[in-house]
């Protein structure tokens, strides 16, 4: 059956991570996602980041699959009314330029509601819609910096600060965009109305963290001691033959991992009396946690701490984790033939609809592949079409099909 959002259709005016992901989760999830790229520019940014050809990068088919590409130039004439045309048949329209931007070029929101009044017309930023930052130009560690996840990462406000190795910002807001879309989508089909959503990384962050992390900052009556927060970059631990991670919270995890480690000792320690203690004593804890485990293997230990039932894991690194029995019995990672790119490895949607699974339809277009399509799909006819690729508006040249056989039939 198709997915759970089958015939809803999204244009998609997003670039690089944040947007592209959000629309990529709704098109997995069965919505048609028309994503419409400047082919003056080359289209999405993420397309010249490749050693291949066809402009199809790892991080633009990794963010871009099961959506069609339409190459319009919203500059010159004819571009922008071919847009606003796509628009009056869509359920959404999402973009994240910088602030100002989607209005000065014509597809804000009030243009956009003119032409589709129950639209979920959803707009990223970086930093917000308003005060200092707004404006700024920004990437995703500057958002780690100002939203205190580069603090929290470090492990505490001391220590010096450090990014997270991935672009967090980027992938949470695009998760927190596909939920809100979802939501309004949902609202409108009880009420008849559409809405706008306004969402920024920063924002997506600050609640992110503080479901754990603000701990200090969330009581504010009173002085409040500064906690040491505790870093999941604490509980990896060095064996004699490389890494593991071990993760212990309740008295009976504690009491396991003494016993695990032929430390009957701990138990009688009163710093690690209670999980409080053990928190307060958080450096000595793990100072002792690691002392232990150098003496063996990471195969040796882990067999030890699972008999005792310690919640631990090898780290693997990104080869070995495609590999790995679990994420293989949970068919996280799929494999595909791209028709231009080859053999691609990639991750499955992490949500499973019992009814209504998964279809890997496009895995990822060529720049303008789908634009004689969806034009046709909107009402233009052949000779429109053929006037707006000679003004230049589709851009000099599209590669799908459908385009070669529009222009053979001319």
């Amino acid at each position: 059956m198709p997915g759970p959002l089958h015939g809803v259709r999204v244009i998609d005016l997003t670039g690089m991570v944040s947007g592209p992901s959000a629309t990529m989760m709704l098109a997995d999830q069965g919505a048609d996602v028309i994503k419409v790229e400047n082919p003056a520019a080359g289209g999405d940014h993420t397309r010249s980041v490749s050693r291949h050809g066809a402009g199809l990068a790892a991080s633009f088919l990794n963010n871009n699959r099961n959506k069609r590409s339409v190459a319009l130039d919203l500059k010159k004439p004819g571009g922008l009314p071919a847009l606003l045309r796509l628009v009056e048949g869509a359920d959404v329209l999402a973009q994240n330029f910088r602030p100002g931007v989607a209005e000065r070029i014509g597809v804000g929101e009030a243009a956009v509601r003119a032409r589709a009044p129950a639209i979920v017309y959803v707009s990223i930023s970086g930093f917000g819609f308003a005060g200092p930052y707004a404006a700024r130009p920004v990437y995703d560690p500057l958002v780690q910096a100002l939203s205190g996840l580069a603090t929290v990462q470090a492990g505490s406000d001391e220590a010096r600060p450090r990014l997270v190795r991935t672009i967090l910002p980027d992938k949470l807001t695009g998760v927190v965009a596909a939920q809100a879309i979802a939501a309004a989508l949902y609202a409108r089909e009880k009420t008849g109305e559409g809405q706008a959503i306004e969402l920024s990384m920063l924002d997506c962050v600050v609640a992110f963290l503080w479901g754990s992390d603000m701990e200090s900052q969330t009581v504010t009556g009173g002085a409040i001691a500064q906690q040491h927060a505790q870093s999941f970059i604490d509980l990896i631990y060095e064996t004699a033959d490389g890494y593991i991670s071990v993760a212990v919270q309740q008295d009976k995890e504690w009491a396991a991992l003494a016993r695990a480690l032929g430390r009957p000792e701990w138990l009688e320690d009163p710093r690690f009396g209670t999980a409080a203690d053990r928190q307060r004593n958080i450096d000595a804890r793990l100072e002792l946690t690691q002392a232990a485990l150098r003496a063996g293997t990471s195969a040796e230990w882990l067999a030890r701490l699972e008999a005792e039932g310690v919640p631990c894991a090898p780290v693997l690194t990104r080869s070995a984790m495609v590999g790995h029995p679990q994420i293989r019995a949970n068919g996280a990672v799929v494999e595909h033939d791209h028709p231009s790119a080859g053999r691609l490895r990639q991750a499955r949607p992490a949500a499973r609809f019992s009814k209504t699974g998964f279809e890997l339809r496009q895995p990822g277009a060529l720049l303008g592949e789908h634009t004689q399509e969806v034009l046709a799909e909107a009402g233009f006819r052949a000779d429109e079409i053929a006037a707006l690729r000679d003004a230049g508006v589709l851009g000099p040249r599209s590669g799908g099909a459908a385009e070669r056989a529009g222009r053979a039939g001319r």
